[in-house]
């Protein structure tokens, strides 16, 4: 008589979660990397086209929305992530507030990518906002470095307010302890 031993129930729901899990995790890799080089084949060019059809070829309005879209979506994206990891700071609302920092920072990563971009599609971008988006890209490249001058200023002012409110209590509760007369021991 051969008896066998059946593996727990646990033991192949376990085994059996793993499996899923990853099945899951290839399939989202793989699909994440198929939308990327979809994406990177077509966005440079829509991108280039969108911004295009926005300036008409105007280099004042070239300028101008490139300063909109560089402050705008460098400095919202850098502000949500600021005041929703000051809200909570656990691992998933970190994933969170990235994901809404990349979203609202798309514009200036779409244009990001027509400008590093080595691609054909990269290469037409470039060329569309050349001809259709003249000053674009350079001020848009001004309006993210002001958003960021102006985050930095502010922080620098919230860090240094905090640190003279932290010495001026410091040097309140000094003078106090200083001040006190020093009583007389009672026996009694």
């Amino acid at each position: 008589m051969l008896v066998t031993e059946e593996p727990a129930a646990e033991e192949l729901d376990r085994g059996g979660g793993r499996g899923r899990r990853a099945l899951w995790v290839v399939g989202l890799a793989g699909a994440f990397v198929l939308v990327v080089l979809v994406s990177s084949a077509t966005v440079p060019r829509w991108w280039a086209q969108r911004i295009g059809h926005q300036v008409d070829g105007s280099i004042t309005q070239g300028t101008v929305l490139g300063l909109v879209y560089g402050f705008v979506f460098t400095f919202l994206p850098i502000i949500l992530i600021v005041l929703i990891l000051r809200w909570r700071r656990t691992w998933k609302t970190i994933l969170v507030a990235l994901a809404l920092g990349i979203f609202f920072a798309l514009p200036n990563l779409m244009t990001l990518s027509i400008v590093l971009g080595t691609g054909n599609a990269a290469h037409a971008g470039d060329r569309t906002l050349d001809v259709e988006a003249p000053a674009f890209r350079g001020a848009s490249l001004v309006g993210a470095l002001v958003a960021a001058g102006l985050i930095a200023f502010a922080t620098y002012l919230v860090v240094s307010r905090d640190r003279a409110h932290a010495r001026a209590r410091r040097a309140r509760t000094e003078l106090e302890g200083a001040s006190e007369p020093e009583r007389p021991e009672s026996s009694g």
